[in-house]
């Protein structure tokens, strides 16, 4: 289980980050606290890199923690993350959970969520991405691995092996092949049937995301840039738009 202690003291890191300076400081750059706060990305650095050291899942952890206020990536391809938003100074539990897609989530659910977010259904297929690292429960894919037929047999039967029908319920499994590289292999397994969770196979499972995950599976590690890019674009965009909506009630 990820160390709440560690999850705390990283949270309030990225709280203090996130506290305005003032109204003149408003506009978003990778440099916004090279003056204010010098030592305070080292610092978060440091920390995140011992947590993830001494507890494997604690990035995926932290992915989904930050998912609805900023998009957190560790390890494989790095960009200049644009510090200095102002929107999120406080965090609560219901807002997240509300504003994160859920596993058992169909395809029109997950665009319409996204949608809310001003994104659209090639930044859902990219984003979904961030599968490509951590863990996820039993009780979050038991009724895929038992129930549904889009499933590769010889997956779901392996699966079954540490998720049984009742009890386990916090038993894990790799959300990807190849859970501790950012790679492109969840997209990969999509195509074979083998998404873990029911949210995950719904892009691929015959309705308009296919062609998109067709595509991004074809990146090979070569080709991994133009994979961050897309990612950076998406994240700056939704943190510009976000930013803006929070300037206005100020």
């Amino acid at each position: 289980m990820v160390s709440l202690g560690i999850l705390s003291l990283i949270s309030t890191l990225f709280l203090v980050l996130a506290v305005p300076t003032t109204a003149s400081s408003s506009k978003l750059s990778p440099n916004y606290y090279d003056n204010a706060c010098p030592k305070a990305l080292p610092a978060i650095k440091r920390v995140v890199e011992a947590a993830i050291n001494k507890e494997r899942r604690m990035g995926a952890s932290l992915l989904r923690l930050h998912f609805h206020d900023c998009f957190v990536h560790l390890g494989g391809p790095t960009w200049a993350v644009q510090l200095g938003r102002r929107d999120s100074t406080t965090a609560r539990k219901t807002t997240a959970e509300k504003d994160i897609p859920t596993p058992l989530m169909n395809l029109t659910d997950l665009i319409n969520i996204f949608k809310k977010h001003g994104l659209d259904e090639r930044d859902l297929v990219a984003l979904s991405g961030a599968h490509t690292i951590g863990f996820a429960q039993c009780f979050t894919f038991r009724d895929r691995i038992y129930n549904e037929t889009n499933i590769d047999p010889k997956f779901a039967r392996k699966r079954r092996l540490t998720c049984p029908r009742t009890g386990g319920n916090s038993n894990l499994a790799a959300l990807d092949p190849s859970h501790a590289n950012f790679d492109v292999r969840y997209f990969n397994k999509l195509l074979k049937k083998r998404g873990l969770l029911h949210s995950d196979q719904e892009l691929f499972n015959g309705g308009s995301t296919d062609s998109l995950v067709m595509g991004l599976q074809k990146i090979q590690e070569k080709a991994l840039k133009a994979f961050q890019l897309l990612w950076d674009t998406v994240a700056l965009s939704l943190g510009r738009s976000r930013r803006k909506r929070a300037e206005k009630k100020v």
